[in-house]
């Protein structure tokens, strides 16, 4: 029978099914120690990498259907599960211990380099540095957030940032801030979080819970500019007024070149899509430059249609799934408090 002969929560649960079913084979294929190409043992996050951002594009699964193959491997006893160095690894039982073995020192060896608390700072910043030098040609908005030595050193230390201020119009967010405060005449303040992580940005997540209830507290249209975002995320929160560009590309420091050559060997951590320095490339210079100034307007108009439920659930005091419901009824123009049948939902990620 079509999808569209079904009824929608049905169709959901089919579409559901096949992904489930292609997370589990690509992660099979990706643990098989026969194949000469693969890592044999790998983290979460090279799973990812693997699986959700690179192959075949009808074959790219998001992280949260990988999630629940894995979990169905685990149980199965198929798939074997270690936790080291806050990292979640993964392979076949079937594989040679004394390959398993080898291939976890090899890996946990560079995995330990990227959670250095200096590196990161250094990478979080790599990518606050694009943003900061793609906005600085352009005359449609004001910011604040600057980074004042630039010319002064290269990136083996940190460079020095004034940060936005933390009141804006007498609101203050306390000792919290945003990566930069952008102000225009019509759509007024512009909260801009940068994140320069491995991590998917999902709408339960809490980078995005804190800017959401940041931008309500000062009244600023949120900006969130990240690595990689579901299209789950886009669905939700962009009709709140929630501003999303994706960057597709993990930022690294010059001075780190060497290990972001290592970070991207297919037999180790395999992340492909990490470049280095902190220069913006065209699609982040089109965004903040051109596409930003255009869609702020609107942007502000939905953050206002719809702050009572970012407020309940950016404050936690509206539980994903029921904020989730809400948003879609809203957007359909029914009653926000039921269904009137049975709904197949684009935000169930959970």
């Amino acid at each position: 029978m079509p999808d569209e002969c079904r009824a929608p929560r049905e169709v959901c649960a089919n579409r559901a099914s096949d992904a489930k079913g292609i997370a589990t084979d690509r992660t099979r294929e990706e643990a098989d120690s026969q194949h000469p190409d693969t890592t044999h043992h790998a983290s979460h996050r090279t799973l990812e990498q693997k699986i959700a951002d690179a192959g075949p594009s009808n074959q790219r699964i998001n992280p949260h259907v990988l999630s629940n193959a894995f979990y169905d491997l685990g149980k199965t006893g198929e798939v074997l599960e270690r936790q080291e160095a806050n990292g979640c690894w993964l392979y076949l039982s079937t594989a040679p211990s004394a390959l398993v073995q080898s291939r976890f020192a090899d890996q946990l060896a560079l995995w330990n380099l990227t959670q250095d608390g200096r590196l990161t700072l250094r990478i979080g910043q790599t990518l606050e540095i694009a943003v900061y030098r793609a906005m600085l040609p352009q005359r449609c908005y004001k910011f604040l957030g600057a980074y004042l030595d630039l010319h002064e050193h290269d990136d083996k230390t940190l460079y020095r940032k004034e940060e936005p201020p933390a009141a804006l119009d007498g609101n203050s967010l306390g000792d919290r801030r945003f990566d930069f405060v952008l102000a225009t005449s019509i759509a007024g303040w512009v909260g801009v979080e940068v994140k320069n992580k491995r991590e998917w940005m999902y709408p339960g997540n809490k980078d995005i819970r804190d800017l959401l209830a940041k931008a309500l507290t000062v009244d600023a249209v949120p900006v969130l500019i990240a690595r990689r975002i579901p299209f789950v995320t886009f669905r939700l929160l962009s009709p709140c007024g929630l501003i999303i560009h994706q960057t597709y590309n993990q930022l690294y420091p010059w001075s780190e070149m060497d290990l972001a050559a290592k970070l991207r060997e297919k037999t180790l951590l395999g992340y492909h899509d990490i470049r280095v320095g902190n220069d913006p490339d065209e699609r982040l210079k089109k965004f903040l430059v051109t596409n930003l100034p255009k869609i702020l307007p609107a942007a502000r108009s939905r953050f206002e249609e719809h702050r009572d439920l970012l407020e309940a659930y950016a404050r936690g005091n509206m539980p994903y799934k029921e904020f989730a419901a809400r948003i879609r009824r809203r957007q359909k123009g029914v009653d926000e408090d039921h269904d009137l049948e049975e709904e197949g939902d684009d935000f169930d990620y959970e």
